[in-house]
């Protein structure tokens, strides 16, 4: 697996999803639209330091 694109694949998503997309709700000092990448890792059940390295294209090799 290429972990670049799985890295721009990650990112693209979460900024393209919103907290009212999967039930999270919406605080009044969210800055960005998209969700957060730790509210992203609750919601696959993973740690949000796994999720970030994922996201960044320097975690471990992730199975298909």
């Amino acid at each position: 697996m290429d972990r670049q694109q799985l890295a721009d694949f990650l990112r693209r998503r979460r900024e393209d999803l919103r907290p009212e997309d999967v039930g999270v709700a919406v605080g009044a000092r969210r800055r960005v639209s998209g969700l957060w990448r730790g509210e992203v890792a609750d919601l696959a059940g993973m740690s949000s330091d796994y999720y970030t390295r994922l996201e960044q294209g320097r975690g471990p090799q992730p199975s298909e």
